[in-house]
């Protein structure tokens, strides 16, 4: 049993558990700086990791009718057959250096752009209901699948985004849905998102299935210890330490 990848997988829980998002955004620079995995066995190992952590969320909220699977449908249209058309190529191109490069470099932007969604969710909330005049309810369905693509694409790239930038962009285009038909809603997309990208990942050999098992096994407790931990910590004490690490692994992988 390698202790670091269970301890990694632990803090990494926590920190999902308390506010919600951060699994992805946290686990990817951990691989690359903590375990020395290149770019894109990092990226597909924490695609199964965000995947299968977010499966039992996925089934609660399913249960307690916080998903509107329109909603998800709609994302799923365009994530999904971006999703495929990125390994696609992958699998086409061949994983040379222009691919790892192009891969480090959009894990980087999806860091930053994580940090920027937890930094402001509630200032990205005033924006989306003025710009509401200028969403009329018959083109958001176009829009919320041209969403998803961007997504997919994002996802597929760098394993970042189906959560925060994810919410954020649900936000946006539906700013008076609940908040926990937003979570529910946005853990229901990111999961069969993150698993279609991980199989592709996978079919490429980019999965370290030894290290994926450990980190789970530190990580489901540390999920059920961080959601007990919110009744305790200032939400804005959380989310202010998550940015301040997501934008310093944000840079340092840029860099």
């Amino acid at each position: 049993m390698d202790w670091v990848a269970v301890v990694s997988g632990f803090g990494v829980g926590v920190i999902v558990g308390l506010t919600g998002v951060g699994g992805g955004s946290l686990m990817t620079p951990l691989l690359l700086s903590v375990f020395k995995l290149n770019p894109a066995v990092a990226i597909g190992t924490d695609l199964w990791f965000a995947g299968l952590t977010k499966v039992s969320g996925s089934v609660a909220h399913h249960r307690q009718g916080n998903v509107d699977y329109r909603i998800t449908g709609l994302l799923l249209a365009g994530s999904v057959p971006a999703s495929v058309v990125m390994i696609g190529l992958m699998h086409y191109t061949g994983v040379t250096k222009g691919w790892a490069s192009a891969l480090t470099f959009s894990l980087g932007i999806a860091l930053l752009l994580t940090a920027l969604t937890v930094a402001y969710r509630q200032a990205w909330h005033r924006v989306a209901l003025k710009l509401q005049r200028w969403l009329p309810e018959h083109r958001k369905p176009v829009l919320t699948v041209v969403a998803g693509a961007a997504l997919g694409v994002l996802v597929s790239l760098s394993s970042i985004g189906a959560g925060a930038i994810g919410a954020t962009l649900i936000l946006f285009l539906y700013p008076h849905i609940e908040a926990r038909r937003l979570v529910g809603t946005d853990i229901a997309h990111a999961v069969p998102l993150t698993l279609v990208a991980g199989i592709g990942h996978a079919s490429l050999g980019h999965v370290d299935w030894t290290l994926l098992v450990t980190l789970l096994v530190g990580s489901i407790p540390g999920i059920w210890i961080g959601a007990r931990l919110t009744r305790n910590l200032p939400d804005r004490l959380v989310r202010g330490l998550l940015c301040a690490a997501l934008v310093t692994a944000g840079l340092k992988v840029i860099h």
